[in-house]
């Protein structure tokens, strides 16, 4: 089973479908994503379940009808246990961001966060999870694949948003105010808490 966010929506791909399950279940090999995902958006419906029998094919066969961006990021933890958090088109997330050609998943992580924040000295403590979500670039919409880090440093020098990614601000919060933060996050940030 996989959980695919567009905006605050949920879509499930899965090969097992409980009767009781309240959602709309769509064939994953003949759905109209546009369709559905037009659906969402409108606020027709809040969830739905794209089903096929084979688990292993999930991915790949949601891939064939979305072009794939595979991206990495950070949860990075500071000698104070304080999150690095930035602030981008109105909610809070973590840094993150799309893998170059010929470089490895790890080293993505670690060169976003330091564009994204300006954090320095990051080290990667352990893998977290994937995320997926859908978003729109150039009227065509793509399937974001992140691999999540936690990572820990300790850089105590200046906080730098990246103003050309639409970065306004970064910040280390304590766990008390990444509660109050993830209030306003992405649904795939809040699965990482």
């Amino acid at each position: 089973m996989y959980k695919v966010f567009i905006n605050e929506k949920l879509i499930i791909l899965s090969n097992e479908v409980q009767k009781s399950e309240i959602s709309d279940i769509y064939l994953l090999k003949d759905v109209d994503l546009e369709w559905l995902i037009g659906r969402l958006n409108a606020g027709k419906i809040d969830k739905a379940i794209l089903y096929d029998d084979n688990g292993e094919e999930l991915l790949p066969l949601l891939c064939t009808k979305l072009p794939l961006v595979e991206a990495a990021g950070g949860l990075v933890k500071n000698d104070k246990g304080e999150t690095l958090f930035i602030f981008r088109n109105g909610k809070w997330d973590l840094p993150k961001g799309k893998t170059e050609k010929g470089e490895k998943i790890e080293e993505t992580a670690i060169r976003e966060v330091e564009e994204e924040t300006g954090v320095k000295n990051l080290e990667i403590t352990d893998f977290l999870m994937q995320t997926y979500h859908i978003f729109r670039r150039n009227g065509e919409y793509r399937l974001k694949l992140t691999h999540w880090y936690q990572m820990k440093t300790a850089y105590d020098g200046e906080l730098l948003p990246q103003f050309e990614e639409d970065i306004m601000e970064v910040v280390w919060k304590n766990d008390a105010d990444a509660k109050i933060a993830l209030e306003n996050s992405y649904e795939n940030i809040k699965l990482l808490f």
